[in-house]
């Protein structure tokens, strides 16, 4: 099986366990993704920069205990690890405060990402938190570069975090500029609506095939996810259901649980615009791993096992 590599942020999800008690967790959307293909049995590979403190520490072990390569996690001392408060709306979905004003993934920089030896048939993942204005984003696009150049595929799961911007249009600017460098995108169905800016699904997913994306994947929480080929099909798969105790990391769970399956499959980058039906028995995997990533307390701590899921 060939490697997956995240980039961007690892942190520490504060998660509510009690009336002003939070629970520290590992998080981080990249880095739940990392973990998630890990537990699964693919080999990833986390690139990011932490800082030299306690936080970034625990986040080291605790990736390198799920299985993660950490070779590409660097440490700083021009600034903290990042931090994230959670909380919840009225439907359950999760909401963040977030304390990184930089932090030290905003500070990995293009020369750090240089002696990464992507490969044929590797796929490299990426969020949209660390695409700020921060040297951080030049080493995003210079890994991409990288990784195209070897042959990899390219996943992008924009998981839009509007607070950390200064404002909405800041936000889907930045995305809109990557979605075209992408191969694989992964959205749930208000980032669809919100990237796109039509409320016409058909327009919207017409808007997303931009640049060299190829597949596209939309997540409909407890109706299921669907995906979209370049070729034209469409499949659809119905949620697993669960009962809810943390929504947080089951979109990273999904997109784990699907890149997991890319993987194993062997599909390169020239062939995921003809995937096969084969497509809809990963959506209904990641299905799967989402819905018990959401019936458990935090991100990386709910990430599964293969044998969990095909009990």
């Amino acid at each position: 099986m060939h490697k997956l590599y995240c980039i961007g942020e690892a942190l520490i999800d504060f998660t509510p366990c009690g009336e002003g008690v939070y629970r520290r967790n590992a998080g981080g959307a990249p880095a739940n993704v990392a973990v998630c293909a890990a537990k699964l049995g693919a080999q990833s590979a986390m690139i990011t920069k932490l800082g030299k403190d306690l936080f970034g520490d625990y986040l080291v072990k605790t990736l390198e205990e799920c299985g993660v390569d950490i070779k590409y996690v660097l440490r700083t001392d021009k600034a903290d690890t990042a931090l994230a408060f959670i909380g919840t709306d009225g439907s359950g979905e999760p909401r963040f405060a977030f304390y990184r004003n930089p932090s030290a993934d905003m500070l990995l920089e293009e020369e750090d990402v240089e002696g990464i030896p992507f490969e044929k048939g590797d796929i490299l993942h990426f969020g949209s938190v660390d695409l700020v204005d921060y040297p951080v984003r030049k080493a995003h696009l210079a890994a991409i570069r990288r990784a195209k150049a070897a042959g990899a595929a390219i996943s992008f799961d924009p998981n839009l975090r509007f607070n950390l911007w200064k404002n909405k249009e800041e936000l889907i600017s930045a995305v809109n500029a990557f979605v075209p460098l992408s191969d694989i995108i992964k959205v749930n169905e208000r980032e669809l609506y919100a990237i796109s800016g039509t409320d016409d699904e058909e327009a919207a997913v017409k808007y997303m095939f931009r640049g060299d994306v190829k597949l596209l994947f939309v997540t409909r929480g407890d109706r299921g996810a669907s995906v979209y080929t370049l070729e034209g099909a469409t499949y659809s798969c119905p949620a697993v259901k669960c009962d809810l105790a943390d929504a947080t990391g089951a979109g990273d769970g999904f997109t784990g649980a699907v890149l997991y399956k890319l993987l194993e499959s062997g599909i390169t980058r020239g062939k995921l615009s003809e995937p096969g039906e084969e497509i809809k028995e990963y959506i209904a995997f990641g299905n799967a791993v989402a819905s018990h990533v959401a019936s458990r307390i935090g991100a990386i701590p709910a990430m599964p096992s293969l044998k969990e899921i095909c009990k």
